[in-house]
This record gives C-alpha cells, sequence and structure tokens, in this order.
C-alpha cells in the first residue's frame, strides 16, 4: 500500500461518463435476494453483460467453475459476446459490485489505482465477509496500487478506523465534487463509522478520492435498504449539472424528501459560484411487491461507453424518463432495462455495476 494518499499523488475518482476499460459485475447466485422472483434474475443479468460487452470489457465474478459454465451458457444463448468477458471463480455474499467492489482512482497520466473501503452489508446484515474481500482479489489481479482507507478515531486512546463506505452512497462529477446524503453517512443509528463526523468525512473523501466539496443532501427514498443512498435520488450528468429525482404528489412518501433534496440542491454553487444546471427526474408509480413498497427509481441509470441503461417499470413515465436522459446525454445510446422482478432485490442497474476506467487521459463531458 502506497505511504502517501492518492490525492497527494495526482489520484482522483473520475466521473462515470468518462471512458471505461471494464464494468465489473457478480453473477446472481443467492435466492433469497429474490424470494420468489429468482429465476428470471440471470436472465436479466445476461441481458445486462449482453449489452455492456458490445462497448467495453465485463468482468464477470462467479462462485466457482459450475456457476461459470451456467453463466457462460445462458449468456450464449443471450447473444452475449464471450470474448468481452473475463470470468473470476470468487465467492460473495451478494451481487450488488457497487458497493462492495473497489472505488478506482485514476491520475492525469493515465495511471489507475483503487480503493478499497470496508464494507458491512449496509451494516444490516451478518453476511458480508466473502464480499468485503473482493476489492483486495481486484487488486491483487490488477496490480492496481491499493488504498484503504484508515483515520484514527478520536478519544482518549486513538484507535484506527478503517472507513465503511459503499459505492451507492457516493456520486463525482471527476473535477473535485461529491454529492452523498446525511441519511446514509452521518447518522448514527445506520452505524457505517460510529464517531466520525462530516468533516472527517470530507477530509477522507479530499485523500482518498480527490474531492473538494461535497455536496450534502438529506434522505433517500422509501423502500431503500441502504439508508438513502444517492443513486436513487440525485447523479451528475456533466460537471454542472445534476439529475435529480422528484415526486410532484403531495401525497407520496417520497414528495417532501425529494423536495427537500432538490432545494438544496437549487441552493448549492459550484466552486465557480454559479448554480447547478438541475434536470427533473420524474418517480415511477409505486411499485409494491407482497405488501412492500420497492426502491423504484430512474436515477439507478447507469453510464457506459456509449450508452446509459435506465431501469425502467411498465409505468407510463418510463419514457418521459429515457427522453430526458436522452436529452442529456447525446451522444450514447440511452436504453431502457425492464427491471420489476430486478428491483425486488432492492437494487438496479447501478447497484450491480462497478465502472472501471480506462488507463487513459480522461475526457470529460
Amino acid at each position: 500500500m502506497p505511504a502517501e494518499t492518492p490525492r497527494a499523488l495526482g489520484y482522483r475518482m473520475p466521473a462515470e461518463w468518462e471512458p471505461h476499460e471494464a464494468t465489473w459485475l457478480a453473477w446472481p447466485h443467492n435466492p433469497e435476494d429474490w424470494p420468489g422472483k429468482f429465476q428470471p434474475i440471470p436472465w436479466l443479468y445476461a441481458e445486462i453483460v449482453r449489452l455492456l460487452a458490445r462497448r467495453e470489457h465485463v468482468h464477470l465474478i462467479v462462485e466457482n467453475a459450475a456457476a461459470e459454465g451456467r453463466a457462460a451458457g445462458m449468456l450464449r444463448r443471450a447473444g452475449a459476446n464471450l470474448d468481452g468477458v473475463r470470468f473470476h471463480r470468487w465467492r460473495t455474499d451478494r451481487g450488488w459490485t457497487r458497493d462492495f467492489g473497489p472505488i478506482f482512482v485514476r491520475n492525469a497520466e493515465g495511471c489507475v489505482g483503487l480503493t478499497n473501503w470496508r464494507f458491512n452489508a449496509w451494516a444490516k446484515y451478518d453476511n458480508w465477509r466473502r464480499d468485503d474481500r473482493i476489492p483486495g482479489r481486484i487488486a491483487a489481479l490488477s496490480g492496481f496500487p491499493e488504498w484503504q482507507p484508515t483515520i484514527p478515531l478520536p478519544g482518549p486512546e486513538p484507535q484506527m478506523h478503517r472507513v465503511v463506505l459503499e459505492g451507492g452512497s457516493i456520486d463525482v462529477n471527476g473535477a473535485g465534487l461529491l454529492l452523498t446524503t446525511e441519511e446514509c453517512l452521518l447518522s448514527e443509528v445506520q452505524q457505517r463509522n460510529p464517531g466520525l463526523g462530516r468533516e472527517q468525512l470530507e477530509q477522507v473523501f479530499s485523500d482518498f478520492l480527490g474531492v473538494d466539496q461535497v455536496l450534502w443532501l438529506n434522505r433517500g427514498i422509501v423502500g431503500d435498504d441502504t439508508h438513502g443512498h444517492i443513486d436513487d435520488i440525485a447523479r451528475f450528468v456533466a460537471p454542472d449539472m445534476i439529475a435529480a429525482a422528484v415526486e410532484p404528489d403531495t401525497r407520496d412518501a417520497n414528495y417532501a424528501p425529494l423536495a427537500e433534496n432538490l432545494a438544496r440542491l437549487q441552493f448549492a454553487r459550484t466552486p465557480a459560484g454559479k448554480q447547478f444546471k438541475l434536470v427533473e427526474l420524474p418517480m415511477p408509480r409505486p411499485v409494491v411487491f407482497r405488501g412492500q413498497r420497492l426502491p423504484a427509481s430512474y436515477a439507478n441509470f447507469y453510464i457506459a461507453n456509449g450508452a446509459v441503461l435506465v431501469p425502467t417499470f411498465h409505468d407510463p413515465n418510463d419514457r418521459v424518463a429515457l427522453n430526458i436522459l436522452a436529452d442529456v446525454f447525446p451522444g450514447r445510446e440511452v436504453i431502457g432495462v425492464h427491471s420489476v422482478d430486478l428491483i425486488w432485490g432492492l437494487g438496479a442497474l447501478h447497484c450491480m455495476t462497478q465502472q472501471q476506467p480506462s488507463a487513459s487521459v480522461p475526457v470529460s463531458g
């Protein structure tokens, strides 16, 4: 592990729209993650891999040789380009690679490294240790420099604390700005990093992700199992532009939190002192299964090389959201992916993917 922080060595976290070398995914294997609906999930993953492997490499984590064989067979039947897929036989607890995978960083010379944050299954579940080992496995495989963000906790006898952070809890513009929520990172109830406050977390983001300014929103949407992940409510779509989820129905439980988040974004300013360009994304009608409202949101899109994959929900607003994002990303193919079954696992397209930036000079826009 390098002695200096990524920032001290000129590294930063690139924006998602910057060129990718690959996307990392973990093949679904646990039926309990989609109880009663698991059967279609591997086929949905196969479709995602098919769409991605046309545009960039795909690293696919599977449980073992038998799982690799099953996945490869499904990918062939789905028409995926297997030449663009590399399998890794590593056991995982779940398949939400965004949250347990590494967060990659890159410097101005195009050198790529990775930050290996602690993962504790959203401070909710006991089985997380296999997932927590994945960033270290990727570091060993790639040979990239690796940093484990660790800081001393305040107290009479300071102890070193490896910082907990999930990739879905943050979003960056690649130019020094980061979005997150107070619900996820500052609430003591959530037990990510007890004892760490706003200023300490901002310093960690600065040291390890090259962040200059943090934009703090308040709460996430109803049904979110992760305590307010940002990738369901607001996303950078350009250095000075943010797509924000909105709910116009005052009777809906998402109305108040999304209205407050939008107000904070309207008040926020860029480093140059200007207002952000805000793009309002509608919400789909409530998606409910077995009496449980699920965290369905169009903001959980994934920006790939030449494409944007957007979750859809058999809803009239599907077309509205796709058209809005097509206007925002005129140089990319905007593709709707049916996610009613996927969202029963309490995550969608952004949650299942993690981008690895290309080893090249960054390109913004």
